[in-house]
């Protein structure tokens, strides 16, 4: 068996560009005053013998970890996705990296929040819902001056930096939309109660119902959880009953998709028989067939921004306290004029 290849160390780039490793140490910290003919001999160096830095071991120097960590709950593995996918490209080429920290129940862990993040050796964290929402949460990292950031927190948007959207309007848009078709009768799954964003989309929902003098049926919403095995038993609640809605408004697409599903164990069309909507715009609205009416919800952005604005925090950086991101209405082939008028 051939001897592993020994890791290029700091030393080793020092002698091949002929500096010293301070310099080398200057250059990957991306201090400034560093001249170009110089850091362009370190990196090259670098690049021939494989070398890259410790990040870990350079923080312990430091007192840096130059980690940040990115705290979800939801179960929605397309949302969860898109919040990764809009940090790690913000993190690209720079010199911090990110630790993604699942948890159960933020309820659960809201007291030992420090204790996990001290833990960790984070320099800081990225809250999604609904720890971005959670009291206790917010109250423990500003007590303890810990930075943070927050992705689509529904209150308190003065603590942040915070990048947020509108649910309400969100929800009045795609209500709207429903009603606009001719549909009365409207169900609605609801998400996860522990999450903010739920009871914010509901109002929404209820505003476009008063707006339009559209009376509320309590009995056409369900109980949902943001998952597709909540929505599928939800949505057969709605749909297998005698005087079933012509349209369903889920919460979010992974139970849309599981309202399509339950609409094909009925032996009923979608949407002929029934329209079906969703939230977030996230990859499974166009996966499923036919694709979803939705949301476009811009996770991503706000997970990219959100981990710009905690950089610019660590780094004594202006940044924007509170961005508000817009939702779109995308409408495809999930949604279509009820068969006959209620």
């Amino acid at each position: 068996m051939p001897a592993s290849k020994k890791r290029a160390t700091i030393v080793d780039v020092a002698t091949a560009a002929n500096v010293s490793m301070k310099t080398v140490s200057r250059v990957f910290n991306d201090e400034p005053h560093v001249r170009k003919v110089l850091r362009d001999k370190v990196l090259k160096a670098a690049e021939e013998l494989d070398y890259y830095p410790n990040i870990i071991a350079r923080g312990l120097v430091g007192r840096r970890s130059y980690l940040l960590g990115l705290i979800y709950e939801n179960p929605s593995p397309n949302y969860v996705v898109e919040l990764q996918r809009g940090a790690l490209d913000r993190l690209h080429g720079e010199k911090y990296r990110l630790l993604v920290l699942p948890v159960e129940s933020v309820a659960k862990v809201s007291d030992k929040i420090m204790n996990i993040l001290r833990a960790a050796a984070l320099d800081g964290v990225i809250l999604t819902p609904p720890a971005s929402d959670h009291p206790q949460v917010l109250d423990a990292l500003t007590r303890h001056n810990f930075p943070f950031s927050r992705v689509a927190p529904t209150g308190s948007l003065e603590v942040g930096p915070s990048r947020t959207t509108d649910d309400v309007e969100a929800s009045r848009k795609v209500t709207a939309y429903l009603l606009e078709l001719g549909h009365r009768r409207i169900g609605v799954i609801k998400g996860d109660p522990a999450h903010p964003s739920s009871s914010a989309r509901l109002n929404g929902f209820l505003d476009a119902l008063k707006a339009a003098g559209v009376s509320h049926s309590p009995d056409l919403v369900e109980q949902g959880y943001y998952t597709y095995e909540s929505g599928l038993a939800a949505a057969h609640k709605l749909l297998d009953r005698p005087d079933r809605p012509t349209a369903i408004f889920a919460q979010n697409d992974d139970m849309a998709a599981a309202a399509i599903m339950a609409a094909r164990d009925l032996g009923l069309n979608v949407p002929d028989d029934v329209s079906i909507a969703g939230f977030d715009d996230s990859a499974i609205a166009q996966i499923v067939w036919p694709r979803i009416t939705t949301v476009h919800q811009p996770v991503y952005d706000m997970a990219r921004s959100a981990t710009d604005a905690l950089i610019a925090k660590l780094e004594n950086k202006t940044y924007d306290n509170l961005e508000t991101h817009a939702c779109e209405l995308i409408i495809r082939q999930s949604t279509a004029p009820p068969a006959s008028r209620p």
